[in-house]
């Protein structure tokens, strides 16, 4: 069995110094390098792992989850290793290599084109999760309120910090499903409360009461609250537009460091919260993944154009 445990396939902590590239004293910490390639890798062998010893899982079931990208690819590493299928539900916003990633590993791709009126893409692809979910054998392990998604991150990446960061000031991280910043702000909370949890959403996401509106990259942003959403473990939201994400991505690149969308956004929110509030300790973000699947968005220059105009890699 390739993964059975979360703790038994974590890769070695690589954190990088950003100071050189930003100016700014920022550390992050990079999550993309292992097999799933994501952040994500944590909460699918979590809440598998917590499906299979609730006895929700057993042999020949069918994993469903709604995804736009990084859980889709790393949910099918898992089920390919643990003899499940998998029907990942994503939408028009997936890119093509996340995409193709997901069915080399043996899974199936539903692709959702027509957002819900109210909830969006969002919305619409967990409408058809549940309708398959009434099929039998299919079990819908539900990010959006699985506590083993946000548990995960509590046993695995806030120790992590911790371990190298025990005076930590500032924690950055990015929100989708909020597993990560949950598990890791309760973390701290529990262990060293002084330090400040800031999280980090698209323009557009509706997480944090912000109007809708369009947005391109997957990752960060949602248009449906998640219950294990906890508003209380966050100090402070920075809201990042899309263009500036494209920008710092770009930025970051030319330095050596060729980061996904998501890890873009965050840069740019913490860069902004530091340069306002000048902490004194160290300030450390979370990087969910490479930059590899976005070559064909974030880093194709015909494909930034045609979402943002033509001066988005030109302007300041």
């Amino acid at each position: 069995m390739l993964i059975s445990r979360a703790e038994e396939f974590h890769t070695d902590d690589l954190y990088l110094d950003l100071y050189p590239v930003l100016g700014t004293p920022l550390v992050l910490k990079h999550e993309g390098f292992n097999f799933a390639g994501s952040v994500k890798l944590k909460p699918a062998v979590a809440m598998v792992t917590a499906a299979e010893d609730a006895g929700l899982l057993r042999p020949g079931a069918t994993l469903v989850e709604s995804s736009s990208g990084n859980l889709g690819v790393a949910l099918s590493a898992v089920a390919a290793s643990r003899g499940y299928r998998f029907v990942c539900v994503t939408d028009v916003r997936c890119n093509e290599v996340m995409r193709r990633q997901i069915l080399a590993l043996g899974a199936v791709v539903e692709v959702v084109s027509e957002p819900d009126p109210r909830t969006g893409l969002v919305g619409a692809r967990t409408r058809r999760v549940r309708e398959l979910r009434e099929s039998e054998g299919y079990v819908w392990l539900n990010q959006y309120d699985n506590p083993s998604n946000w548990s995960s991150h509590l046993h695995s990446t806030g120790p992590e910090i911790a371990k190298h960061w025990p005076d930590l000031d500032v924690l950055v991280v990015g929100v989708g499903t909020t597993g990560t910043l949950t598990g890791c702000a309760r973390y701290f909370r529990e262990t060293r409360p002084e330090t400040r949890i800031i999280a980090v959403d698209a323009v557009g996401s509706t997480l944090f009461g912000g109007p809708p509106a369009p947005r391109w990259i997957p990752g960060l942003g949602n248009a449906i609250r998640p219950g294990i959403m906890d508003e209380s473990v966050v100090d402070e939201v920075v809201m990042v537009d899309e263009v500036d994400t494209v920008r710092m991505c770009r930025r970051l690149a030319s330095s050596g460091y060729l980061l996904g969308g998501s890890t873009g956004t965050v840069v740019s929110g913490a860069q902004s919260w530091v340069r306002r509030n000048r902490p004194d300790g160290p300030v450390v973000a979370v990087s969910p993944d490479t930059g590899v699947p976005y070559l064909d968005t974030v880093y194709a220059d015909d494909w930034v154009h045609r979402t943002y105009g033509g001066d988005t890699l030109t302007a300041p």
